[in-house]
């Protein structure tokens, strides 16, 4: 009966490490669609702007501000974010791949 205890307990901290991998890995998927989501965002915006004059004016949202500003400035800014974005998508899908690895081995 004690090895039943002790092997229910086992197996009840098993499937909480599981449920802890499962967990993570829909959180970073959540994480991974909104960045994704976030840069197509930005690229579509960039399309949209860089065929414009440079001093025509334009409205870019800041901190929940929206302030009125030129392509020429706003442009420069979107493709900084765009870039980062990017970057911490790679580093997200990395994390992702990693954790995944990581699950396969403990299974």
């Amino acid at each position: 009966m004690a090895q039943q205890q002790v092997s229910a307990k086992k197996q009840q901290e098993l499937q909480i490490q599981y449920s802890n991998y499962k967990d993570r890995l829909q959180q970073m998927a959540q994480k991974i669609g909104n960045v994704e989501q976030e840069t197509e965002e930005h690229k579509l915006v960039l399309e949209t702007l860089e065929p414009l004059p440079q001093d025509r004016k334009c409205f870019r949202m800041i901190n929940g501000v929206l302030v009125e500003r030129t392509v020429k400035d706003v442009i420069p800014a979107l493709r900084t974010n765009f870039e980062g974005l990017g970057k911490v998508l790679d580093d997200l899908l990395k994390q992702y791949k990693g954790t995944q690895d990581e699950l396969k081995k403990w299974k």
